[in-house]
């Protein structure tokens, strides 16, 4: 692949997905191409981009998003971060709501960009076990799990996890909300009948539009691969879907202050987070 034609499929990609790809990651791109054009039968760059760009159907976008988006992640990710969640954040949430009238309290979360599910997965174990006895109404929850990538949703919907993802999971919740099968370890179906995953591209106004009401919103380490003018699109698109009050989590090294100034930056005893 020529620079050139990195740069053709790369400002591609940009305008559909608004995930932009610097210069320095020609070989990770070009490589994940090289191998749609071999699934796919192309011998030519051009040949490949043009089929690329007007099939109908767009399954070989998907194939080729997929390939570049694969990311690692595991259960308890930036535990400070979840702690504040737990401790400092569902209290805040549940309390307000019951002071409303809420009955029973009602908690809506959403977790962009997903990946294989150990967020979702593990927000549901946090929400499970933090939110019984804070108020005296009853708590019902739901997470919603989305990214744009259709192969770790799939992954993420098996419920079935290796010894890297699992490695933080603390042992009471080992032992709660999981089950040894062979080098994997399952889920329960019940835990994971709170979460409802989707595939959702971050830059797809009429779909970010439909993306309303949550309480909080967890966005960690995914607008790092976006370049400035998509990262205040998105923080936008949140900032509409939260409810007024709502949450935003992003990855530890990450600030919302230098994309738009419509959060408020909340400093709590466990991290930083933003508020609507």
């Amino acid at each position: 692949m020529t620079f050139d034609e990195f740069v053709k499929i790369r400002d591609y990609i940009y305008r559909k997905s608004g995930i932009f790809f610097e210069d320095n990651k020609q070989y990770y791109v070009e490589k994940r191409v090289r191998d749609r054009m071999a699934a796919t039968g192309h011998q030519s760059f051009q040949g490949y981009f043009l089929s690329l760009r007007f099939e109908s159907s767009n399954k070989e976008w998907q194939e080729l998003i997929n390939a570049l988006t694969v990311n690692e992640t595991y259960f308890f990710r930036e535990y400070p971060q979840l702690k504040c969640f737990a401790e400092e954040v569902i209290p805040k949430m549940l309390e307000k709501k019951a002071a409303q009238g809420q009955n029973p309290v009602k908690l809506k979360i959403w977790s962009a960009g997903c990946s294989t599910g150990e967020e979702p997965y593990t927000l549901a174990i946090i929400l499970k076990e933090m939110t019984e006895g804070i108020v005296s109404a009853p708590v019902t929850f739901e997470i919603h799990a989305t990214d744009i990538n259709t192969d770790v949703l799939d992954r993420a919907k098996t419920r079935l996890y290796g010894q890297r993802s699992v490695k933080d999971v603390p042992n009471e919740y080992m032992g709660k909300y999981f089950r040894r099968r062979g080098q994997m370890y399952e889920l329960s179906a019940q835990m994971a009948s709170h979460v409802k995953f989707y595939q959702l591209n971050l830059l797809d106004s009429a779909a970010m539009e439909r993306m309303d009401n949550f309480d909080a919103i967890f966005c960690r380490n995914v607008l790092i691969y976006f370049d400035d003018n998509s990262r205040r699109e998105v923080a936008l698109y949140f900032h509409a879907a939260l409810v007024e009050g709502g949450y935003m989590f992003l990855g530890h090294s990450e600030s919302m202050s230098r994309v738009t100034s419509v959060y408020k930056m909340v400093r709590l005893k466990n991290a930083i987070i933003y508020q609507k």
